[in-house]
C-alpha cells in the first residue's frame, strides 16, 4: 500500500490538502459561509472532521447510523455531535417515502408496511399516493433502532469541489487512484495565481449552466427552459466554449424534435463548431433554399474545417438541383487501393480486424490492431513539452490528464512556438532518440495522447523504424489542426516490414460495413500524401 493510504486518515488529510489550495487560491472568492465553513472545519476535533468527510464522499446525503462505522473514528455519535451543533448534520431529517426506500432493505420495507410481494420498487409504486407526508425515520420505522444523519452542507463541498477541479465531474476519489497508483499525472509547475475561475460570478455562471443543463436531462418543458437560456457571449474564453456547446447540443436536440425555428436560431447564435452546416441543413428543411444555398457557398470558400467542406460537398449540388442550378463537376479524389477478402468467420470473440490481421501476418511482416492509438502515441510522445506546457489557463490542479484548453480553436496558436520545435526533431533522425527518451520516463503517466497500454517497446521500435519522418510530420500536423475531428478515424491496422523499412495501414470493413466521414477524410489524406493504406472489405465464407 502506498505511504499516503498507510494512514487510516488518508482521506481527511487529502480533504484538508484542497482546503489549503483552495484558501491560497482562491480566498479573494470564497463567500463569508464558505469561509466560516473552512474555519469551522480546522478548528472541530479529527474524528468529526474524519465523519464529515467520510459523509461527504459518499453517494447522496442521508446515512444510517449504523452504515458510518469507522475504525479510526471511533463512536460515531460521539463525532457527530459537533456537526450537529454547527448544524452542518440533521440529527432527525424527515424523509419522504422515496427517500425512505432508499435506506431500507426489502425485509425491513416488509416489517413497516406488511409484508407483500413485488420488488421496491414495485412496493414503492404502490404506497406513494396512501404516504404524501415526510416524517422522521423512527416515525417511519418505529421498530429500529437506527437512526438517520442529514448532511446540511453538500452545496458547499460542492462548489469547494468545483473551485480545485474547475468541474464537478471529477471528485473526492481522484486523490485515492493517483495515491494508489492508478492514476498518474504529469507533474505540471503551477502558478500560485493559477486557477480556473477569475472572479465569484465565473463560478455562479457555471454552476448556472450546469444547473440547466441537468434540468435540461431531466426532461424539463423546453419552453420553460429556452427562455433561461445564456445567449450573451461570457468574457471568459473558457466558460464561454461551455455556453457555446450546450446551445449546439440544445439546438441538436430541437431539431431532432423538429423545432426547426428554435434550431435555427441557436445555430445562429452558438458560434461552435459544425453549427453553421447545421443551419444550413435546417434552412433546407426549411424550404429556405435560396438562404441555404448562399450561406453553403459563403462557407465553400472559407470552410472551418475539413469535416465541415466534407458535408458542403455534399450539401451544394443537392441545393443546386432543387434550385434549377448548372451542375457543376464534383473536385477529384486520391484512389485509395480497395482489397477484397473472403474469409472463414473466426470464433467468438475474435472480430473481423483481428480475422484479417491473422490473414496477413507473417513472421517477417507483423500485423498489429492500432486504429487511433498508434500515430497519437506517437505524437504525444514527440510534443510531450509543449501539450504540457504551463501556458496560463491550461493547468489549475494536479489532477489534469491534459491542458484544459485542449479543444479550444487556439490551443495549438498559444503553444505554436513550442510544437513547430517539436515537429522540427522530424527534419533530423533526431526525433527516435527523444520520443524513446519521454516513452520511458513518462511512461504510465495520463496524457490525452498516449495510449501506454496498446504501446510496447516492439511496436515501438518498428514504428519508428518504418514510418518515414515525412508521414509522421504530416499526419501530426493534421492531428493539431482539428484535434477533437483528427484524433479519430485512422485505418484499424497496420502492418510493418522492418528488414524493408516500410508498412501500410490497412481500414478493415466487414458484411454490412460501410466508411464513415471521418475515415473518409482520413483515407483521402493519406492518399494526397502517399501514405500506404488498403481498404480492406470482408465478407466470410459461410455466406
Amino acid at each position: 500500500m502506498p505511504a499516503a493510504l498507510e494512514d487510516p486518515f488518508y482521506y481527511l488529510n487529502n480533504f484538508h490538502t484542497l482546503l489549503d489550495w483552495i484558501s491560497e487560491r482562491y480566498s479573494d472568492l470564497l463567500t463569508a459561509e464558505e469561509q466560516a465553513f473552512i474555519e469551522g472545519f480546522r478548528a472541530l476535533p479529527r474524528a468529526s472532521q474524519a465523519l464529515l468527510v467520510r459523509m461527504v464522499m459518499r453517494k447522496g446525503t442521508r446515512f444510517r447510523a449504523s452504515k458510518l462505522s469507522y475504525a479510526e473514528i471511533g463512536d460515531t455519535l460521539d463525532a457527530v455531535a459537533p456537526l450537529v451543533d454547527l448544524g452542518w448534520v440533521d440529527a432527525a431529517p424527515h424523509l419522504d417515502l422515496t427517500q425512505l426506500f432508499g435506506l431500507l432493505t426489502l425485509a425491513e420495507v416488509d416489517a413497516c408496511f406488511g409484508k407483500a410481494p413485488g420488488r421496491k420498487a414495485e412496493r414503492l409504486g404502490a404506497l406513494l399516493a396512501e404516504h404524501p407526508e415526510p416524517r422522521s425515520f423512527a416515525a417511519w420505522y418505529p421498530a429500529s433502532q437506527d437512526r438517520i444523519f442529514a448532511l446540511e452542507l453538500m452545496d458547499i463541498c460542492d462548489r469547494l469541489r468545483l473551485m480545485f477541479f474547475g468541474n464537478l465531474y471529477q471528485d473526492w476519489s481522484e486523490f485515492v487512484l493517483s495515491d494508489l497508483g492508478i492514476y498518474q499525472y504529469e507533474k505540471v509547475e503551477i502558478d500560485a495565481s493559477a486557477r480556473g475561475f477569475r472572479e465569484r460570478a465565473d463560478l455562479e455562471y457555471y454552476l448556472r449552466l450546469h444547473r440547466w443543463r441537468e434540468r435540461f436531462e431531466a426532461g424539463e418543458a423546453l419552453d420553460e427552459l429556452l427562455s433561461e437560456l445564456p445567449l450573451k457571449p461570457h468574457d471568459n474564453p473558457w466558460l464561454d466554449a461551455r455556453r457555446r456547446k450546450l446551445l449546439f447540443q440544445v439546438a441538436q436536440h430541437c431539431e431532432r424534435s423538429a423545432l426547426l425555428d428554435a434550431a435555427l436560431s441557436l445555430y445562429s447564435l452558438c458560434e461552435y463548431l459544425g453549427a453553421r452546416v447545421r443551419r444550413i441543413r435546417v434552412l433546407e428543411r426549411l424550404g429556405a433554399h435560396d438562404e441555404a444555398f448562399g450561406l453553403a457557398q459563403e462557407a465553400w470558400e472559407t470552410p472551418e474545417s475539413e469535416e465541415e467542406q466534407q458535408h458542403l460537398a455534399r450539401i451544394l449540388p443537392r441545393l443546386r438541383r432543387k434550385l434549377g442550378l448548372p451542375k457543376e463537376s464534383p473536385a477529384g479524389s486520391a484512389p485509395v487501393r480497395r482489397l477484397d477478402l473472403v474469409l472463414p468467420q473466426p470464433p467468438e470473440p475474435l472480430s473481423v480486424e483481428h480475422a484479417v490481421l491473422l490473414h496477413f501476418v507473417e513472421e517477417s511482416a507483423p500485423v498489429h490492431y492500432v486504429e487511433n492509438t498508434l500515430l497519437n502515441s506517437l505524437f504525444g510522445l514527440l510534443c510531450w513539452d509543449a501539450i504540457f506546457a504551463a501556458v496560463p489557463g491550461a493547468f489549475f490542479h494536479p489532477f489534469h490528464n491534459g491542458p484544459a484548453d485542449l479543444l479550444s480553436p487556439d490551443f495549438h496558436s498559444r503553444r505554436a512556438e513550442r510544437f513547430a520545435a517539436c515537429l522540427a526533431q522530424l527534419d533530423s533522425d533526431e526525433y527516435q532518440a527523444n520520443i524513446r527518451r519521454t516513452y520511458a520516463t513518462k511512461r504510465g503517466l495520463l496524457s490525452p495522447f498516449v495510449y501506454w497500454g496498446n504501446l510496447d517497446e516492439a511496436l515501438l521500435d518498428q514504428a519508428l523504424a518504418c514510418l518515414p519522418a515525412a508521414h509522421l510530420k504530416a499526419c501530426f500536423q493534421r492531428i493539431l489542426a482539428d484535434i477533437k475531428a483528427n484524433r479519430a478515424g485512422l485505418p484499424d491496422l497496420i502492418q510493418f516490414w522492418p528488414e524493408e523499412r516500410r508498412y501500410r495501414l490497412i481500414e478493415v470493413k466487414g458484411p454490412g460495413d460501410r466508411l464513415q466521414d471521418n475515415q473518409l477524410r482520413w483515407l483521402e489524406f493519406c492518399a494526397r500524401h502517399e501514405i500506404p493504406v488498403d481498404v480492406c472489405y470482408v465478407q466470410w465464407a459461410e455466406d
